[in-house]
């Protein structure tokens, strides 16, 4: 049977509870649902169940801006943060408009119907579905869950030890007394390293080249301070906020305005905590700061271990898998029980599923975001993505204010049907988050990314003071977006009675 919805969410994650908390804090009176592969909410928090998972931005800025993060922690760890997007799903009534186990295929718009038919895949229970609706938002971040990016390496065949991606963390994996070797230099690797080196035998962190990495204090002064001093929680989070947003932003600026002063700060706060007798070598990127995304240590968590013994960090180039370990381009060998394979993840769009109009497929690399949100030429579509030099959850709240505004706008003018049309000569290049960042996993993905324009509402500037007035309050009828009343050749089938 057909189930309709005004608005179909795809994704329970950070993002889909975000945009479905908005379209009732927003009163925008629409009836949603959210379609959700796995069997609970959380999206990436779900997940990840690695050793260590934590954020890699502050609380303060990570969690919505509807609903205060309480805690002095600057970083949460991840059963934390899946508690914290549960609980927010259960406060605005959103959990009962999941239906979990559901796989989307297929995303089908008709210009005839003025419609969405979205196939799905209940995994459950092996049954084909169908929903329609009038728009449908995706919220399934960028990358694939179902296979993390996981290079061939050579000889890794002889290797007698285990290979393991983070992203599918085997439970039974016993890594007590073992012999562990992380391969990377992200956000996971320096996760990884502390969290698995108080009960491995040893563990190295091998890397080919090396990245910016930034201590930041386990708890929040500033947090701590409010709490000391019996500051109402909303006053504390607001005031914390603000101040963060800022300095996140003066950090990025000063990284692009003044590079070789970025640096050299960076450097200097890196030397100082490692000591001197760890080669600088291993933290001196070639790159100039925040070329790719920025790496956030709690209380100096990675130093303290390389200091101490406890683990190690080798730049080099992988020549082979041995039946011990791994021998490096420079000769040396690495003994290994165990090596983690933390080389990033798979870059896809809307989860997988096929992307049609009018019965022609539409590769989401042919398109235009308009405000990054909306694509441009595909009625009643969007997607959500966070910022990639800030925290995901500021761009994610503004475009779930942002598409509440165009719903209530459409319902105040008596309009069905949306579309971004751009002009010759308004895309780019450079996918959505490209151009400014070089990292591995963008560069990968620039085969599905949907393009950025080169001007105005079309080009992705990643400034959130600015988003935020352009998304708050910019003009809807700006002679680029074009309302408009259409007839529905058809009438859904069984339309959905709560709404938002």
């Amino acid at each position: 049977m057909t189930r309709h919805v005004d608005v179909l969410i795809i994704g329970a994650g950070l993002s889909g509870i975000g945009m479905a908390c908005h379209l009732t804090r927003e009163k925008t009176g629409r009836s949603y649902l959210i379609l959700e592969r796995r069997t609970a909410i959380g999206g990436t928090w779900d997940l990840f169940r690695y050793p260590g998972i934590r954020s890699d931005s502050d609380m303060y800025t990570f969690g919505y801006g509807f609903r205060p993060w309480h805690g002095t922690k600057v970083l949460a760890d991840g059963p934390h943060i899946r508690q914290y997007i549960e609980d927010t799903a259960a406060e605005y009534g959103v959990t009962d408009h999941i239906r979990f186990g559901r796989k989307v295929t297929r995303a089908s718009w008709s210009s005839e119907r003025n419609l969405w038919t979205v196939d799905v895949h209940n995994e459950t229970t092996g049954e084909a579905e169908q929903y329609t609706a009038d728009f449908v938002v995706g919220c399934t971040g960028y990358y694939d869950y179902d296979n993390g990016y996981r290079p061939s390496f050579p000889g890794e065949a002889d290797f007698a030890g285990r290979i393991v991606h983070p992203q599918h963390w085997p439970e039974d994996l016993d890594y007590t007394g073992k012999r562990v070797v992380v391969i990377g230099s992200g956000a996971t690797a320096i996760t990884l390293i502390p969290a698995m080196s108080g009960d491995a035998a040893h563990v190295t962190m091998l890397q080919r080249s090396p990245t910016y990495i930034a201590a930041l204090p386990a708890d929040d002064p500033v947090a701590v301070g409010f709490k000391l001093a019996k500051v109402p929680a909303t006053v504390a989070y607001k005031a914390g906020r603000a101040r963060n947003i800022a300095l996140q932003r003066a950090s990025y600026q000063l990284s692009r305005t003044n590079p070789k002063l970025s640096r050299k700060l960076m450097l200097a706060a890196v030397r100082a905590q490692v000591g001197s007798k760890i080669d600088m070598k291993h933290f001196t990127p070639t790159y100039n700061p925040w070329d790719q995304r920025l790496c956030v240590v709690p209380n100096g968590d990675l130093f303290r271990v390389l200091r101490s013994g406890k683990a190690s960090i080798v730049t080099d180039h992988i020549e082979t898998f041995t039946e011990n370990g791994i021998r490096l381009r420079s000769g040396e060998e690495i003994a290994a029980d165990i090596v983690i394979s933390a080389t990033g993840l798979t870059v896809q769009m809307l989860g997988g599923a096929q992307l049609k109009v009018d019965g022609e497929t539409v590769a989401t690399r042919d398109l235009v975001a308009y405000k990054g949100i909306l694509l441009g030429n595909v009625p009643n579509l969007a997607v959500v993505l966070g910022y990639t030099n800030a925290s995901w959850t500021l761009k994610a709240d503004l475009a779930g204010e942002y598409l509440s505004r165009v719903l209530n706008h459409m319902k105040a003018t008596g309009t069905n049907h949306v579309v971004a049309e751009p002009k010759p000569g308004d895309r780019s290049e450079h996918s959505l988050m490209g151009g400014a960042l070089t990292s591995g996993y963008i560069q990968r993905g620039d085969g599905v990314m949907p393009r950025q324009g080169t001007n105005g509402p079309w080009q992705v500037i990643n400034n959130y003071f600015r988003d935020r007035a352009m998304l708050r309050k910019g003009a809807l009828e700006d002679g680029i977006l074009q309302f408009t009343r259409k007839v529905r050749a058809a009438k859904p089938v069984e339309a959905e009675s709560r709404s938002a």
